[in-house]
């Protein structure tokens, strides 16, 4: 008898009016820059600047790399309005990067799977292996080369949902 295994959904995404324009836009989280283990080495090490800093002033040199190491992740944000996307680095959390991309006639999403796998060393010599098996959403040119991920999804059918979604707001094809 074969086991299932549970569908996850990942909550990662925000439909917020832009502050600047008004538009709709939606965020989507795609990965943090340092991995799920340098993540949390940098949270702990803000969490620790924190508290040093209260003693000595040095600690503020923690705090910086921690949230640094801690909070920067990559998004990509859709404007639909404007149809124009964006891969957007967030460094220590809040500093937005990149620039927009205009979705022109001819573009396509296309859905691709995705196995990431992140590995961390202990100090005792054991490796430890994270696997993250995901669906991504990217957009492609009208000659079928990858320009930018959109969004990443845990199952193919909540991918194909979205790709339809995404694709009809966008006036877009599939691929």
């Amino acid at each position: 008898m074969p086991i299932k295994q549970p569908v996850v959904i990942i909550k990662s995404e925000k439909e917020l009016p832009s502050q600047k324009s008004g538009t709709m836009e939606k965020w989507n989280k795609l990965d943090k820059s340092f991995g799920p283990a340098g993540s949390f080495a940098g949270i702990i090490l803000f969490a620790v600047g924190i508290a040093v800093t209260c003693v000595h002033i040095g600690g503020l040199f923690l705090v910086i790399i921690g949230a640094f190491v801690g909070f920067t992740g990559s998004y990509a944000v859709i404007d639909f309005d404007k149809r124009r996307v964006k891969l957007s680095n967030n460094l220590f959390g809040v500093i937005k990067t990149g620039e927009w991309i205009n979705v022109e006639q001819g573009m396509k999403i296309g859905i691709k799977e995705s196995n990431r796998v992140w590995q961390a060393n202990s100090w005792t010599n054991r490796t430890v292996d994270l696997v993250k098996h995901s669906f991504v959403l990217s957009l492609y040119s009208a000659s079928n080369q990858l320009i930018i991920p959109i969004q990443k999804v845990n199952s193919l059918d909540l991918a194909k949902q979205e790709q339809k979604i995404l694709c009809d707001k966008l006036g877009v094809e599939t691929l």
